[in-house]
């Protein structure tokens, strides 16, 4: 590949993936393809901006661990500028297929708010995929990530029997089947039986490597010898011949109990992973000072485990909750292990009490903020814009006068690149028979729904398409829509008295809504929040809280916060139960 196709291209705004050659579908003899209605070549991405939004705590030798909220196949574009073929260790927990909507139990943190309404189920994300739309996602992503993994780092990728054997195909695709090592079987007692099939009991990481200089330490993660092998090590009168002889070098199976529901570990966050499976990993495959991403993010098994093992890392998410949750939890985590050293953990290399704990730096990609949640976004649309919702899984989301109307991905531009799923899914016989019939007519009215978009987004749709007519109409949200409301504004009142800033009333409407309580009985408005973050100096643009009030289960925040010398401009941020964050500045005056 020529050194000008490896490099990221300001001038075009796009970073190269790679050369197009290495990406044509064309099968080569003795190398199986997977192949999927709408298969597409992945060879360029636009590069996204990242706005810094929160910083926490210290940089360490120049850095700080970073969290993005956003898509992450526009995280990654925006990381290839500075961290293409830089990244050691990538764990993903991708969505499975899984047919289910997973949501997380939001419940009052205390008992004074006299409701029926005490609790309910917020939908995190939807893991319902048509088998094409879900293999493209994958695939685009798999590209992204070899580009961004070192020569010398690994990645291994979480799945279950649904997609584990697509995705094997499409990694030796795109890392080649040279570079795949094991197929580990993670192996755990609890789950359903069946009297259907054998009950399903493990779940599949699939673990390659970019080329033979990847690091690998098993010696790090021995396994606990069985009884019975350990008979075999000792000599005739019992005693053991070597303490080494009490562990062996681990296999491809690895048995580890899930999460239970009353672990310690366990923040009530679905599809949440057990942190020694994350430790194993890493210690088996990164060193100390590495760079760990998981680009799927949730509630951040990976970067706790990371942090604890004195790793950096890099996390992303598109759902608000996964970046709240895991801020948190690392907040917690980085303060309790600096207050009182690293604790020690599961395996013999784990303990490392000289480790300095950086900082955390938390960015938005493309201003994700009208949406809270983007899994209710399609929801709110059609119900907003008055649309006739489509089943799930179609190729359009609804119908309205006549029109078929697709919503493109919410809280970011739509760009030509993104109606390629569109394109291909597109009823081409059928356009045939109407062009037959009226050649003059359209053959389809389609309206996209999208916020901001590129200029040409239209003419891109009706070139792709010739010879057939489509008529087409763009509606931009930002532009067309803004009276439309999409969420209710949270209130407070904050003074300042005698020293002391203090939370007089705060009501998170939307959370007020789901509880269906009206704003004038909420009494103890500390049940409805998770933390409180004040920046005492902020600068109008970053907010970096020096107090932080994160109460253990079962409490509540203080509610009252002396004000420092010196303070400034104060920030204020409030973070509900449902994850959605309230912020106002406080006159100091």
């Amino acid at each position: 590949m020529s050194e000008e196709k490896q490099k990221y291209s300001a001038s075009s705004d796009k970073a190269l993936i790679d050369s197009v050659e290495d990406y044509k579908f064309e099968p080569i003899k003795g190398y199986p393809m997977l192949n999927w209605r709408g298969k597409r070549p992945f060879t360029s991405t636009h590069y996204y901006p990242a706005q810094l939004k929160e910083v926490y705590g210290p940089e360490v030798d120049g850095w700080r661990n970073k969290i993005y909220w956003g898509d992450n196949l526009q995280v990654m574009s925006h990381l290839l500028k500075s961290y293409r073929g830089k990244i050691d260790l990538i764990y993903i927990d991708p969505p499975f297929d899984s047919k289910a909507d997973y949501k997380q139990k939001i419940s009052l943190r205390g008992m004074e708010i006299n409701n029926d309404h005490t609790s309910f189920e917020e939908k995190q994300y939807t893991d319902i995929w048509s088998n094409d739309e879900y293999l493209q996602f994958m695939y685009e992503r798999l590209v992204l990530l070899k580009e961004l993994l070192s020569d010398t780092g690994s990645i291994y990728i979480h799945l279950d029997y649904r997609m584990d054997s697509y995705i094997r195909l499409i990694m030796d695709e795109v890392f080649g089947n040279n570079n795949f090592l094991n197929e580990i079987i993670w192996s755990y007692a609890t789950g359903g039986a069946s009297k259907e099939f054998f009950a399903r009991k493990h779940d599949t990481l699939l673990f390659y490597i970019k080329s033979a200089r990847y690091k690998f330490f098993p010696e790090r993660v021995k396994e606990q010898r069985t009884e019975k092998s350990l008979e075999r090590a000792r000599n005739p009168k019992g005693a053991r011949i070597s303490v080494d002889n009490d562990k062996k070098l681990p296999t491809d199976v690895w048995d580890i109990p899930a999460l239970n529901p009353m672990a310690v570990e366990r923040l009530d966050y679905p599809t949440q992973k057990p942190i020694e499976l994350l430790q194993k990993i890493i210690l088996a495959s990164s060193n100390p000072g590495d760079i760990v991403l998981d680009c799927f993010m949730g509630s951040g098994t990976t970067q706790s485990a990371a942090i604890g093992l004195g790793r950096r890392f890099i996390g992303a998410d598109i759902n608000i909750g996964s970046i709240q949750v895991t801020t948190k939890r690392l907040i917690e985590q980085s303060k309790n292990q600096i207050n009182n050293g690293n604790q020690g953990g599961l395996f013999e290399e784990e303990s490392t009490p000289e480790i300095m704990f950086p900082g955390l730096e938390v960015y938005n990609v493309n201003n994700y903020d009208l949406f809270r949640n983007p899994v209710e976004a399609r929801e709110i649309l059609l119900k907003a814009m008055e649309i006739n919702p489509l089943p799930q899984g179609s190729l359009f989301d609804g119908e309205k006068d006549a029109r078929m109307v697709k919503i493109m991905p919410v809280n970011r531009i739509a760009t030509r690149a993104e109606l390629s799923e569109l394109i291909a899914g597109l009823d081409y016989k059928g356009f045939e028979k109407r062009h037959s019939s009226h050649p003059a007519e359209p053959v389809e009215k389609i309206t996209l729904v999208c916020m901001g978009h590129e200029p040409d987004l239209k003419a891109s749709l009706e070139k792709e398409v010739e010879p057939y007519k489509l008529d087409i109409e763009v509606v931009d949200i930002l532009r067309d829509h803004q009276e439309l409301q999409f969420k209710r504004d949270s209130e407070a009142r904050i003074v300042i008295e005698n020293g002391q800033l203090i939370i007089e009333r705060f009501y998170p409407m939307n959370l007020l809504g789901k509880l269906s309580l009206q704003k004038e009985k909420v009494k103890d408005w500390e049940e409805l929040v998770v933390s409180v973050m004040i920046d005492w100096n902020y600068d109008g643009a970053v907010l970096q809280p020096a107090m932080v009030d994160i109460p253990e289960k079962g409490e509540l925040v203080k509610g009252s916060y002396p004000v420092i010398e010196g303070a400034g401009t104060i920030r204020v941020k409030i973070t509900d139960l449902l994850s959605e964050s309230f912020e106002v500045e406080v006159s100091n005056a």
